[in-house]
């Protein structure tokens, strides 16, 4: 069976089966932020075959400390289109489909989520975070979540739960109780922390105030910017290792796959 070099080390760990299990695996990740980002990539890196992006913002000079696809060249560009890019140079055989719009119930068909093997949440927007967990859990797609991430310095404090057992995460409340007004009782796999730190609101300066930060919005008043009712703290440590533990709950679940199938022989 041929080993594409670019996972030969992958290979070593889960066999070859799997890792043409993971080659022929489709992914759809709907938010890429300091989590979803950093979750794409670890999908690429681990040899997923097919991936779909989705967000509809574009990249913030405030967005430089935790989104892997933001730099200093990258500014004012789309997130969706730019990651697709990165993506691109790591794995050239990888299918990589990227969407430029959020995810809503109007907007819930066009997206391919039906072809998906696993959808991947790491959205911000509590109405379209909803949205989505019930459109892929009723439609019987592998479903994994991620919580609040913001006011959090410690990645060793995060967890894996089922949304009903998650404790301490103020994201996941709201969407326990969202989710309850709503009427759905399935159940579904978590990222949360539950580590609170105090707020340190010194240094806003911008984004809340509408007073843009970016070199190219430098003082003009942006829309996006003044939407947000509420800017958190977040570092990367956090939200990247939230990121790969989402990547990682993909990569053992189709490992778990073939060594079930593989004990039924």
């Amino acid at each position: 069976m041929y080993v594409n070099p670019l996972f030969q080390r992958l290979s070593l760990l889960t066999g070859l089966e799997v890792l043409h299990d993971l080659t022929r695996t489709k992914v759809i990740v709907f938010g890429l932020g300091g989590v979803g980002s950093w979750c794409a990539e670890a999908l690429i890196r681990s040899g997923i075959g097919n991936i779909s992006i989705a967000d509809s913002d574009t990249v913030c000079v405030t967005n430089i400390n935790r989104q892997v696809q933001a730099t200093s060249l990258t500014i004012g560009q789309s997130k969706a289109e730019i990651l697709k890019k990165r993506l691109a140079e790591i794995h050239p055989q990888c299918k990589i489909s990227a969407f430029g719009r959020v995810f809503s119930r109007e907007t819930a068909d066009t997206f391919g989520i039906e072809q998906a093997d696993y959808v991947i949440d790491a959205i911000d927007s509590l109405t379209y975070k909803l949205d989505l967990i019930e459109y892929a859990c009723h439609g019987g797609k592998t479903f994994f979540s991620s919580m609040g991430m913001a006011q959090k310095l410690d990645p060793t404090q995060l967890k894996t739960k089922d949304i009903w057992e998650t404790k301490g995460c103020p994201l996941a409340r709201l969407v326990r109780s969202g989710l309850r007004k709503r009427g759905f009782t399935g159940h579904f796999t978590t990222v949360y922390s539950p580590e609170r730190l105090p707020l340190h609101r010194e240094a806003e300066t911008s984004c809340g105030s509408s007073q843009c930060l970016c070199p190219s919005h430098r003082g003009e008043t942006v829309e996006w910017c003044g939407s947000k009712k509420v800017i958190n703290g977040s570092v990367v440590t956090v939200t990247a290792t939230a990121g790969m533990i989402l990547a990682s709950l993909v990569i053992q679940d189709v490992y778990a796959r073939y060594e079930h199938g593989r004990s039924h022989e």
